[in-house]
Order: C-alpha cells, then structure tokens, then sequence
C-alpha cells in the first residue's frame, strides 16, 4: 500500500485535541470482572466509547465484544495506554521529523515525505499492553487494573527501522537503539519515557517504523504521525508519536529500562508474592494467549448446537493449535483455526458444541508453534505482568 504527502497529511486536520478531556462521559458503564471493576464508557477525540482507566495521562481499554467482529481492531476502538500526561493537542505531520544519532556515521532528520520515498512493508501484529489483565491477578498487583482488552491487533504499514539505521551508518561496537517520542511530563522531575532495543533485535526483518494503522493515518492516541512497532514484544516498547532515534554504545540505563518494566528473571517470570532479592531483566515477547470472544462470563446460552469462537495469539512463532474444554479443563477438544494472517497477528478459531440445561465451565487452551502451552495455574509478579493462564467462562445453559 502506498501513502504518498497527500495522506500523510490528511489527517492532519483532524489530529486534534488528543490532550484534551473526554467529550463526553457516557451513563454507561461496565463491570471488569475483578473487585472494584465499575468502569464508565467514554468517548475521547476519533475513538468511539471506551473503557475509561484514567482520563491523564488517558488510558483507555477496548470492550471485548470488539474482539469478536474481525481479526483487525478497528483503529476508533483500538486500546490507549500513555505515560507522560503532555501529549500534543496536534501534530503537523508535514513540519513533523524523527532525529537520528548517536553512534551513527551520519546524523539524520528525516521527514513524512523522506519515509514515503523509502521502501514500504505491511505487517498484521498485536499490540498489548504489559499490564493487560492485571485486575486478574490475585492478590492484586501495582499498577493500573486493566481487564483482557488492553490489546489490539492491527495492519501496520511503514519503512523497517533497518532501513534507517543503514542509511545512518550505525557504528561498531553500538548496544543498543533508543526511541522518544513528543510527550513529556508534567513535572520536572519525571523521566522522560524512552525505551531502548538491543540493535540486533532493532535491526529485524519485522521491525517498522509505521505512518499507518488497518490502512489509514494512526489515531493521535496510538501515536500520529509515526510510531514503532515491535512485533510480538509487548506494547511498551511501540513509542508513540516518534521524533527520536538514538544509537547507544553502552546499555540504556534511563529509568523506563532500569528501573521500570522489569520482570523476574525466574522460571515463568514468576515469584511468590512478598518475595525480594530476586534477578530481574526487562519485559520483552509476549507469551502464548486465547481467549473466547463471543460469549461473556456468565452468559446464558442456549441448548443444543452452539459456536464458540475466539482469538489466540503468542510472542511470534505463531498458533499451532487451539483446544475447548466444556468441564473446566478435565478433557479438551480441538478446534478449527481459521486464516493465518501472519505469525504475530491474532489467529481466529472456531468451534461447535452441543449441549444439555445446565451449568459449564468452559476453558480455552492455546498452543503455540514453539511449543508453548498455556497453563491452568497463573503466575504472579509484583507489577502484574504477563499473564498467561487459561482463561474459563461460566456458562449457564437454558
């Protein structure tokens, strides 16, 4: 797909207001399922009602009946997760530059126009947040206490970092390539969020500096006019709005890499909680998960034949097999996968059941094609990330 000046700067009209507060906060409100999961729904600029987490910096979670309409997340309803309150009320795309430096050979500002030219890739991948289900964790973790929709899954369209990075000349002995983007904090002492990538990783096949998001200019919350996408690595490391790229030649030691998103470095990424003095690395590949889409916890249904269907996805070896379980996971039946858009991408799946009056617990179970299997027991860090359990649904039968 190409994406010449003219849509580049289409949006740039309507990329507005991005900061601002809700237009409106909605009656309507939904129940997460955890204690104290009563969330509105409201509507920022070019996003439909979502579930509100915090209105600034705005974090805004996808209800999960958007899960069960396609493959792709549309771009009104994809999930919002900022760090830094300061976020542009508008970026004009056409003054817009993304610095490069550091150890290169040859420093760059390169334009919307200058990323035209270059070579365009597409790429269908998911991007979730590290805290996605962590008003699932028992006992309760730090940080916000999202449900399972802090995720989406998109057709990402733009220039591989790679591509930049040669034509900047990265110099021998580099470690690591760091990324910032236009926010920043309210407060003077509040580290600017950058997030660094070792360069082996930063010069993937699949990793892409994108200016478009399921074929149109990204929504000003998912990071107009351009962001990174890495794919099967969680969404903390996707800077939004991107404006700069720096080639480290020592470990990024800033706070969001020292300090902030890290993850124990034990079997599972798991500890007892109350634990200390354990190793920790930052949060990288995402683990294997499904989910069932179209029937709610709780959910009457009706006796006799039923579809079940649902998404399932990994950190990029993509899904090997799906299973059901209508009796809580005691036996499990495999179901169809349907069409694979690419080894990070949601895979969607679809199953029958027949059933009598009564009351179910039904469980999905995905495998991955490294292996991968999720577990019934969940684990537990103290920053709730990476979970990973299989997922049960009560379901009553009439």
């Amino acid at each position: 797909m190409e994406l010449g000046r003219g849509r580049f700067l289409a949006a740039a009209g309507a990329a507005l207001a991005a900061g601002a507060l809700p237009r409106a906060a909605l009656a309507q409100t939904v129940q997460l399922p955890f204690d104290n999961g009563t969330r509105p729904l409201v509507a920022f600029p070019q996003k439909r009602p979502l579930i509100l987490l915090t209105p600034r910096p705005p974090q805004l979670e996808t209800p999960f009946e958007v899960f069960n309409a396609g493959v792709y997340t549309p771009n009104d309803a994809f999930y919002v997760r900022w760090h830094l309150a300061n976020i542009p009320q508008s970026v004009d795309a056409s003054a817009h530059r993304i610095a490069v430096s550091g150890a290169v050979n040859t420093a760059l500002s390169l334009s919307m126009d200058d990323l035209a030219k270059m070579p365009a890739v597409e790429i269908a991948a998911v991007n979730q947040c590290s805290g996605n289900s962590r008003g699932l964790f028992t006992p309760r973790a730090i940080g916000g206490e999202w449900g399972n929709g802090a995720m989406g899954n998109a057709l990402w369209t733009g220039v591989r970092l790679r591509d930049i990075l040669d034509r900047a000349g990265v110099k021998a002995g580099a470690k690591q390539v760091q990324f910032d983007g236009l926010d920043t904090a309210v407060l003077p002492g509040t580290p600017d969020f950058k997030k660094s990538l070792d360069v082996d990783v930063a010069r993937g096949d699949d990793v892409i500096v994108a200016y478009a998001m399921n074929g149109e200019p990204l929504p000003v919350l998912n990071g107009y006019p351009v962001r990174l996408i890495v794919p099967g690595w969680f969404a903390t490391y996707w800077v939004k709005m991107l404006s700069a790229i720096t080639v480290l030649d020592k470990t990024d030691d800033n706070f969001w890499m020292k300090t902030a998103y890290r993850i124990p470095d034990t079997p599972g990424n798991s500890v007892v909680p109350g634990a200390t003095g354990y190793p920790t690395i930052p949060i990288n590949r995402m683990a294997v998960r499904s989910f069932i889409t179209n029937i709610p916890d709780g959910a009457p249904f009706k006796r006799g034949r039923n579809e079940l269907r649902g998404i399932a996805f990994d950190g990029g070896s993509g899904i090997k097999r799906v299973e059901l379980s209508m009796d809580g996971g005691t036996t499990w039946r495999e179901v169809a996968l349907e069409r694979d858009y690419g080894k990070y991408s949601f895979r969607r799946f679809a199953g029958e059941w027949v059933v009598a009056p009564g009351t179910y617990t039904v469980a999905v179970r995905a495998t991955a094609n490294d292996g991968a299997v999720q577990q019934a027991t969940p684990i537990w860090n103290p920053s709730g990330y990476l979970r990973s359990s299989i997922e049960t649904y009560k379901v009553s039968v009439i």
